[in-house]
């Protein structure tokens, strides 16, 4: 059977968790995790960069950042993970939920003006696929109304938005906040693994409290303060330096990972490109306002009964193909507390998008070549 996903390791992994072990300071925020925030932070311009344990754990940080309360609406993709949503639910936010474009899952940006209210706080685009949302209009739509921007870029490491003017921006560099993920799904990974990129200054003080269970350790460790204590809300939102060492293994290693990866996206798109036209199947678009990171391969089925019928075909010829999300706005969690919007287009990708293997060993000709006899 060829898997879905397959982590890579790079075989420095262990080499630099045993550093880390021997260097006395394996609880965070130690060589490691110091190498890891300072080239995110180098590399890709934002202007502060923290680990986290996960995704969720940055999201959850970007909520309290936020200072969103109770009776606060936030927007926010239906066809995305629940971490998008919940980090701003147990802040006592309203969801409001924004569908698809037509031709991929990020939030349709020409709708978006209309579900703004006095109460909105704040819109978070998810970057799916690694593909980048219309940040331009996103922007200029929080500048015009005076919210924050806060970018889901859990898929979207060392990807690039390309503004009206030509420059590109790194994602998860243009929003105010920005959470990205390194579990092992991802391009490059941790096992699980997280981070929060600030870009707008007056977050970062008290990210590093939030950051440090509300206490000012970090400032301690500088040496900027002689004791520390606890100071505002907050909670265990660093990794270990196990955590962070394994990552560094992967940063190490990021251009060849993301080349490999490309490589095989360009493979799929190449030779599935005559085959989807002939079945009504729809490829992954790339917006020409987005470069490509390669984190996923989908294909978009002519209908539930097509996408049902080809994972039963792959399967039965050993590649595990999967699904992917279920709207938000329809889950048994919030389906009553939405406002009864049909999303039609989020539906459509829940009903027919169909993620193939894609992973930095992957035999790909293989998995083409099953895909072929469909």
């Amino acid at each position: 059977m060829i898997p879905f996903n397959k982590p890579y390791l790079t075989g420095k992994e262990t080499f630099y968790i045993e550093d880390a072990v021997k260097t006395g300071k394996i609880s965070g925020n130690g060589k490691y995790t110091q190498l890891c925030q300072d080239f995110f932070e180098k590399k890709y311009g934002f202007k502060k960069a923290l680990l986290t344990t996960s995704c969720t754990d940055a999201l959850e940080m970007c909520a309290i950042l936020a200072n969103i309360k109770e009776g606060d609406e936030v927007i926010i993709p239906s066809f995305t993970f629940v971490s998008t949503a919940i980090a701003f639910v147990r802040q006592g936010a309203k969801i409001v939920f924004a569908d698809s474009c037509e031709s991929n899952p990020n939030m349709d940006v020409a709708k978006l003006e209309a579900l703004i209210t006095s109460k909105t706080r704040a819109i978070v685009p998810v970057h799916y696929a690694g593909v980048a949302c219309d940040m331009d209009k996103i922007m200029a739509l929080a500048e015009k109304y005076n919210l924050l921007v806060i970018e889901d870029a859990a898929q979207a490491i060392d990807n690039y938005f390309i503004s009206k003017n030509g420059e590109k921006k790194a994602l998860g560099s243009i929003g105010h906040l920005a959470a990205f993920s390194f579990h092992e799904t991802k391009n490059i990974i941790a096992g699980e693994g997280g981070l929060l990129a600030i870009n707008d200054e007056r977050f970062i003080h008290r990210a590093e409290i939030i950051w440090e269970k509300g206490t000012n350790r970090a400032e301690f460790f500088r040496g900027e303060v002689n004791k520390y204590g606890w100071v505002d809300t907050g909670s265990s939102f660093l990794p270990s330096e196990i955590i962070a060492a394994f990552l560094w293994a992967q940063i190490e290693n990021l251009d060849a990972i993301q080349q490999k990866r490309l490589n095989l996206w360009n493979t799929y798109y190449d030779q599935l490109v005559n085959w989807s036209k002939s079945k009504n199947i729809k490829l992954i678009e790339v917006e020409p306002f987005s470069c490509n990171n390669a984190h996923m391969f989908y294909v978009v089925c002519e209908s539930l009964e097509q996408r049902t019928a080809l994972i039963k075909h792959l399967n039965q010829e050993g590649v595990h193909a999967v699904f992917h999300y279920i709207s938000l706005h329809s889950s048994p969690y919030y389906n009553e507390k939405h406002d009864g919007r049909e999303l039609v287009n989020s539906d459509a990708f829940t009903n027919r998008l169909l993620r193939l293997p894609l992973f930095y060993e992957l035999e790909v000709e293989k998995v083409i070549q099953e895909v072929l006899k469909f």
